[in-house]
């Protein structure tokens, strides 16, 4: 594992991780970067300080991982919260999904860290690498939250860091989710979408592009390489990540999926995907002219706000012809505690309220996700909404196959979006092969992975 008390081997981690991300947050522009420095004082400090306990009284900081998406939420839980807690004042900061990153590797460099944020497993790794993560296995114990935790959530996160500390506490798990127009559906005479075959054949019939009607919509922009890799892997059956100590992303068979998955761009779906984040692809389905769309949970109650719960159903990912189910591991996220926080008593008392029984089961209803409380599991608005419901027992019962991505490298984050997004879109504009794209992606990851084993010793 790798020695975070060794001042070497983090020094390493550290400095290739930067080294890695430099140009990544560059790209972001000057704009972001000012607005990262007028906001480096509402944090504590930087990764290196080590912070304080604190009187457990007094403002912490906030930072919201989804900020604008999960606003009004968070907002709800903080003001039960501070009802609650009359000496603890919350300063909630709500932060685009698609800048956080950005936002905490400079925050960790050149101060302004929260007390607490929002810190999903696509991020772990690299940021506890980092030393900026307090671990919380001690905070945990004996706390209200104990024994009431998913034990499946917590191991992932546990992995995710350096795979002994607990450095997040879990909130919610997500998974892939298929979304379709039973209207639609309904309408055409095509089955549901429960298999790959039945998916592309309803992605052909129910396009007709002189009546501005699609039956996919693609995610090209943002956070599209974990998506295409759900496909991927869905398609050719291929169960595990890695072959030893190498990827099988280029395997044949994923580059013959890929090619067959990007082959809908322009045919089936809107020529706009290519630069669509997923707040656009949602929106853009939600208009009520696009079959299918390829997504999480997460925006379920997006759909039901636009459609009705009656035009519209969310099942698993697609099955192969024999019924087999392979999907990518969705990233479970988490609440972590900052070091170099200065009050991390009153930091620790929040992160336990938010993940409480009521507060998780509020935050989670209002995702449509899967909680990590245990008791808020088994509220009934998880039985009335099926998608949740459905990918629930999915995951429980075993019936997915799930392919774990590489979450525990620190170089992932950057690794599948700032390096290899826009060479995703040069598959989809036709520019570069499926093969290209995948073995420069292969060699990215064989190469971050033997970075990594060499720095665990």
């Amino acid at each position: 594992m790798i020695r975070l008390g060794s001042s070497t081997a983090r020094g390493r981690i550290r400095r290739s991780t930067v080294r890695r991300r430099t140009s990544a947050a560059l790209a972001l522009g000057t704009a972001l970067a000012l607005s990262v420095t007028a906001c480096g004082d509402d944090g504590s400090g930087a990764a290196g300080d080590k912070g304080a306990e604190g009187s457990g009284k007094g403002e912490i900081t906030f930072w919201d991982n989804n900020g604008g998406v999960r606003t009004e939420v968070w907002k709800k839980i903080i003001k039960d919260f501070e009802r609650k807690n009359p000496d603890i004042q919350v300063k909630y900061v709500g932060i685009p999904a698609e800048s956080v990153q950005s936002k905490y590797d400079t925050a960790i460099q050149g101060g302004g860290l929260p007390d607490v944020g929002g810190v999903g497993m696509a991020m772990l790794s690299g940021i506890s690498a980092q030393g900026a993560l307090e671990p919380l296995d001690k905070r945990l114990k004996g706390s209200s939250l104990q024994g009431k935790l998913n034990t499946g959530m917590v191991d992932s996160v546990r992995a995710s860091g350096d795979g002994k500390r607990l450095y997040t506490v879990p909130t919610s798990a997500n998974n892939g989710t298929l979304w379709y127009r039973t209207d639609m559906f309904k309408a055409a005479g095509l089955d549901a979408p429960t298999t790959w075959p039945k998916f592309y054949k309803a992605a052909k019939e129910l396009t007709d592009k002189s009546k501005n009607t699609f039956g996919y919509t693609i995610r090209g922009g943002e956070g599209s390489i974990a998506q295409a890799l759900d496909a991927m892997y869905g398609q050719s059956g291929i169960t595990s990540f890695w072959n030893g100590d190498k990827t099988t992303v280029n395997d044949p068979k994923n580059v013959k999926a890929l090619e067959k998955y990007v082959g809908l761009f322009k045919r089936t779906t809107p020529s706009a995907d290519v630069n669509n984040d997923f707040k656009k692809m949602v929106a853009q389905w939600d208009s009520g002219r696009i079959g299918m769309l390829s997504h999480n949970l997460g925006s379920y109650q997006d759909h039901v706000k636009a459609l009705g719960k009656d035009k519209f159903r969310g099942i698993p990912n697609p099955t192969l012809a024999d019924g087999t189910r392979v999907q990518v591991s969705n990233p479970v996220d988490g609440l972590g505690l900052f070091k170099s926080s200065k009050n991390k008593a009153a930091a620790w008392k929040f992160i336990e309220f938010a993940v409480s029984h009521e507060a998780n089961s509020r935050w989670n209803e209002s995702a449509g996700a899967i909680p990590s409380n245990t008791e808020a599991a088994k509220d009934e608005w998880v039985q009335q909404a099926e998608p949740t419901k459905l990918a629930a027992q999915a995951l429980n019962d075993g019936s997915i196959k799930i392919v774990q991505l590489p979450y525990h490298l620190p170089d992932w984050n950057t690794i599948s979006k700032a390096d290899n997004e826009p060479n995703l879109q040069k598959v989809m504009l036709g520019k570069m092969t499926a093969k290209q794209f995948l073995d420069t992606l292969a060699e990215q990851l064989n190469k971050a992975q033997a970075e990594w084993k060499e720095q665990r010793g």
